[in-house]
């Protein structure tokens, strides 16, 4: 027998939820059989499995060490990596993503942000592996792989929850840097509409509404340019996929190094006169509203991420002032 005390991390769900959890290689099937055969019980009582869980609660399980562990799998990461922490506190980790890093898994075999970031968490002894069992933190946005800057995690629960709906609502503002091609020599809000083809994950921008198509709403101001490039600061009103750069690129101005999207003559210069290989595109400041409960620390906050070195010495070579 086993038993489970709910924590602050698992309150709030449902009771088949945590189970799902923390049997994470049970059939659904089996979870109920063995609520119904009162296996599994909480606080000593038959339960049906859509009962909210509150703090304290107590879930035992009359179930075998062999049958738990047989049902039991936590991925503990190996790999440790230096992240760049931007702001820590109980609830929240925020982190300056580096360029090629995935923010999380595209494939089983990937170690990715998420892993890197519970490997950080273990190692400085925030979290056990039975605790992974129940709850694992998680990344609340998400950056390309080769797109560097602020990503948000959520260390508990109902900080993950709360920062997923900031992000979701579009209740905080998110503001980019990037340096395109082209002189533009005004702030300027373009309106669009996005469609994406999932076999080539590749995103099309549109001057109407069609079928299947999304609203975008981007807004962007010049902080330098130099006649052929030009460093904007872009506040990202909506989030869809590869909006700002194929936005800007169906405005005449591709983001540098953006192969996708990009203007291939310029990216085959900085590649050659820099060993650019990624997109100049960083998320570089958050604003965070005013905010309670878990978030209250953060509330009416800024962040912000420092520029990559190799974005800083081509501004710097570019003779870029700002």
């Amino acid at each position: 027998m086993q038993e489970i005390i709910v924590s602050t991390n698992e309150a709030g769900q449902r009771f088949d939820k945590l189970l799902a959890k923390y049997l994470n290689q049970a059939p659904k099937s089996f979870i109920y059989k063995m609520i119904r055969k009162k296996n599994i019980v909480l606080n000593g009582k038959k339960a049906t499995g859509n009962e909210k869980l509150v703090v304290g609660d107590s879930v035992k399980l009359f179930l075998s060490d062999e049958t738990i562990e047989k049902f039991s799998k936590t991925d503990i990461p190996h790999t440790k990596v230096e992240l760049d922490i931007i702001y820590e506190d109980a609830n929240v980790l925020m982190i300056n993503k580096p360029v090629g890093m995935l923010s999380q898994k595209a494939d089983a075999k990937d170690e990715s942000l998420v892993e890197y970031i519970i490997s950080y968490l273990m190692e400085t002894k925030q979290i056990t592996p039975e605790e992974l069992r129940k709850f694992k933190p998680s990344i609340c946005n998400r950056l390309d792989r080769n797109t560097s800057g602020l990503v948000v995690a959520g260390k508990s629960l109902a900080a993950l929850q709360e920062m997923g709906r900031l992000f979701k609502e579009r209740a905080m503002k998110k503001f980019y840097r990037c340096l395109v091609l082209g002189e533009v020599k005004e702030k300027q809000l373009i309106k669009g509409y996005l469609t994406k083809d999932e076999i080539t994950n590749k995103v099309c921008i549109l001057g109407r509404e069609v079928q299947g198509s999304l609203p975008i709403e981007t807004e962007y101001a010049p902080i330098w340019s130099n006649g052929k490039v030009t460093l904007l600061e872009v506040h990202l009103i909506t989030g869809r996929t590869h909006q700002i750069r194929a936005h800007l690129a169906s405005c005449g101005h591709p983001i540098i190094g953006d192969y996708k999207y990009g203007n291939r003559e310029a990216n085959e210069h900085y590649k050659s006169a820099y060993q650019l290989r990624s997109q100049l595109l960083h998320a570089y400041r958050l604003e965070l509203p005013s905010l309670t409960g878990a978030l209250t620390t953060i509330s009416e906050k800024r962040f912000e991420a420092p520029l990559p070195a190799l974005f800083e010495d081509i501004l710097n070579s570019e003779y870029c002032e700002r």
